[in-house]
Formats: C-alpha cells, structure tokens, sequence
C-alpha cells in the first residue's frame, strides 16, 4: 500500500467517523487502485488509538465513548484459560511438553525460589528467559487479579477513561498488563505502552496477542530512563519500585507526561520491606504544595497534614483459583504448595495531579481529634475520622482481639483500632472495607509500649460509622 492510499484511508476515516460506522468495503471505493478491504481494515487498527477508533464485532469501527467507564468488577475468581494456555505453549516450546517434570521442572522451581529469595533480602533481580517464565507461573495470577481490584477505586467516581491510554513502566510478564485489558469494557480502547528491557517482554508480548480488538500494545525493550514516555491517562509502576535505584525521580519524570486529570497507580507486594518502601515513595511525591495528591487508600483527612508512620498496609481480596500450570510444576516437585500462588494481598497507592480524593470528607475540627495529637488524650476517650488501612491483622490469633491498622494523614506513629466488645453500633469497624471512611465515637486511646503504636479501643461504649466515598 502506498503513502499516498494510506493518507487517503484515514481522511476518509476522519470524516465518516463523524457521520456513521465506518466500514472498510466502502472506504476502499474512494480510495485509488481500490486496496483490498483487509488492507483498509489494517490500516484503521493500527491507526485506532490516534483516530479514537473501536473495532466491532462486524468488522466496522465506531468512535470509542466518552462517558468513563462504569461498574466495578467484582471479585477475580480465576486466571483465565486464554492466557494460561498460551504461557504453558512458551514453556512446551522452551522445555518440551514436559516442562514441569525434570530437569526442566527443577530448573524452574529453583528459579521461582531464587525470585523469592532475593526478593525478601532486597537484592538486585536479574531475569533471563527461564527466570521470566518462573515469574510468569508463580507471580501473573495474583498480579491479573490486584490491578482489578485498585481500578475499582478509580471507577467508584468515574475517573477511569474509556478511551485509556496507559504507560507501564517495568511491566514485567504482563500481569498488571491482562488485567487492565480485562477489566475494561469491549467498547473500551486501551492504547497501551509498556517499558519492559528484559527477557520478560517476550513472554508479555506473547500474552498480549490474546488481548481483544481494541487493545493496542507497543512494548519498549529499554531501560526506563532510556524512554521518552508518551501522554497517558493511567502510569503504572508495578512490583517495579524496588528494583529502581532513584524511584522517585523515574517517577515524576514519567509523572510530567501524566494528563492533569489522570492517575498515577504504585503497586507493590505485601511484605514489609516492598510495602512500606511504597509508602516512603508515596509520601515523597506528595510532599509540597506542587506534588500529586493520595487519592487512595491513604486519603490525608487534615489539610496541611502529612503521615509520617511506618505504615504497613496492605489489601487482602479472596483467594484464586489454583491455575493449572501452578498446580503442574508444584506436584512434580515436593507438592506441599510452594510453588502454588493464589493469594491476592498488595500494597498499592494511587496519586492524582488534579487533587481528587476518592474520600471527599474533611474533618470538623470542633469534634474530632487529629491522631497527630493522640499523646495528649492517652487515657481518654476521644472520637475520631480514620480510614481503615488493613483487614483483620489479628485473625488466626487463639484469643486475640480483632486488630486493624487506621489512619488519618497526620498520624506520626502507627494507629491500631482493637475491637474488644463487639455490638449493633461498633460493627462497622470490622465489616468495613479496606480504604473505607469510618466515623468513631468514644473510643479509649492507649499507649502500646511493646508496639510502638496507639492503640484506639473500640468497646461497648463506642460507636463506629461506616461512610462511603463522598
């Protein structure tokens, strides 16, 4: 096809696009030397990101939406079929049908252990190819499953655009990747970058042939500072924050080519050491009147305030399904389940530039007490505004009351509310969700020497609201 029936193409596009649904067996009739409709169609998907074009089922193509995407999703049940047929072809075609018994299954296994080892001692990664396709078994289920999960954040107040373009720095095998595709609706478009240098871009580009029609990929094998980023409306940094040595100037170098009412998402496993890095970073890009605001989870309540807690919080959302090729890898070797990875817990923080705050509530300062004056009101009872910043971290315990993390944004040591007498009028503070707003009355504040930490105790004198996002 020459330049000059490609130009042709899209100016027909451009103004069909304004009129009707536009088809390429009628678009080729205006174009000289007539190119075939497939050569026409080619054109408009390669073209669709920039033109705001979604392909129909039919073949034809509309103006994607303006209205934001509506309707969270639910619960993620499962890995689905599609991507997990196509990473057992990459390891039958790297390691033969057996790829899970073996050397080969050895080899994988002890490079799943080395990821988690070096991991939990903070060193530095490096991915070859079957490192990448050990991370891809253990790691893309619950990866697929957490980005769903922050997204829900964003559409509670219609922020997530349909027409959404994304930079995904550190992509990795394409977990974050899946699950944004697959979170969007079919009349969605998702212009999609990633900047993965590694092996590991070969086993997302792989997985991304198995995203819809209206997913466009382009993968950028460099280095993160090598990149001349693209606009985008959601930047992702995902389980990448801890292998960067300057992640907060990567961050806000890329954070310039963020829309004015986009959305930055930091994500990062559950451990201490990676979650509570996150925060450290967080806070970082939020300092000064100039830097984005926390719209979630760790909304600061009190204007002018800024936590300074150690802050390990972290969400906790219902198992997966074991996929097939976890189960595999891990019966042929010892089968006690530590090659399975069906829990879906992640630390994550989402900043905005326009200063939106998925919880809209400030404080009275008549009535509520600022956790950055707790010391004051030791032994006394004293209400206050908190998000909830964990699920239940005493469950499990034999006789332990259930304990969660809260905050206010001006808490300068850990808060913990402790439900010890639970009633009618306090239940909230277990039944709430992560993230969400709670209104407390009368609850007694105490010093925890062991801990650290204030410990808010919640009783049959005490009332605790739920609030919803406002």
């Amino acid at each position: 096809m020459t330049p000059e029936q490609r130009e042709a193409i899209l100016d027909n596009a451009k103004y069909l696009r304004r009129v009707r649904p536009i088809d390429p067996g009628e678009i080729n009739a205006y174009v000289e030397g007539r190119p075939h409709p497939a050569a026409v169609r080619q054109v408009l998907r390669e073209a669709a990101p920039d033109l705001g074009l979604i392909e129909r089922p039919d073949g034809t193509f509309e103006p994607v939406h303006e209205d934001p995407v509506e309707g969270v999703a639910g619960t993620v049940e499962r890995f689905p079929d599609r991507y997990a047929r196509r990473l057992e072809d990459l390891l039958v075609e790297r390691y033969g049908p057996d790829w899970h018994a073996g050397d080969a299954g050895a080899e994988l296994r002890e490079a799943i252990s080395d990821l988690k080892e070096g991991y939990f001692r903070g060193a530095d990664i490096t991915y070859d190819e079957t490192a990448a396709l050990g991370y891809a078994i253990y790691h893309l289920p619950d990866y697929y499953a957490a980005v769903q999960y922050v997204l829900d954040d964003l559409v509670e107040r219609r922020l997530l655009p349909r027409h959404l373009r994304v930079v995904d720095v550190g992509a990795g095998v394409g977990g974050p990747a899946l699950g944004i595709a697959d979170y969007l609706p079919e009349d969605a478009l998702l212009d999609y970058h990633a900047v993965e240098p590694s092996p590991a871009a070969d086993v997302l580009s792989a997985l991304l042939d198995e995203t819809g029609r209206n997913v466009h990929p382009t993968i950028r094998r460099e280095r993160a500072g090598d990149v001349d980023p693209p606009d985008c409306d959601l930047l992702v940094f995902g389980n990448v924050l801890s292998e960067l040595d300057d992640p907060v100037s990567v961050v806000r170098r890329y954070a310039e080519t963020l829309a004015g009412d986009g959305s930055l998402l930091l994500l990062a496993p559950a451990d201490l050491a990676t979650s509570t890095g996150l925060r450290e970073i967080e806070r970082e890009l939020a300092g000064g009147p100039s830097g984005p605001t926390v719209y979630s989870p760790t909304v600061r309540l009190w204007p002018g305030h800024e936590p300074r807690d150690r802050c390990w919080s972290f969400d906790v959302r219902p198992d997966l399904a074991v996929p097939g090729f976890q189960r595999r890898l891990d019966e042929a070797g010892a089968g006690d389940g530590e090659f399975v990875n069906v829990n879906v817990q992640f630390s994550y923080a989402l900043l905005r530039p326009d200063g939106a705050r998925r919880i809209e509530f400030v404080p009275d300062a008549g009535r509520f007490a600022k956790m950055a004056g707790t010391e004051r009101h030791v032994t006394e009872r004293i209400d206050l505004a908190a998000v909830k910043l964990s699920h239940d971290l005493a469950e499990g315990r034999d006789g332990s009351n259930p304990l969660f993390l809260v905050g206010d944004g001006s808490q300068r040591v850990d808060h913990y509310a402790v439900l010890t007498r639970e009633t009618g009028l306090n239940d909230d503070l277990r039944t709430a969700a992560y993230g969400d707003l709670l209104l407390v009355e009368s609850a007694l504040a105490l010093w925890n020497d062991d801990e650290e930490a204030y410990n808010l105790v919640v009783d049959d004198e005490t009332v605790v609201d739920r609030v919803g996002p406002r």
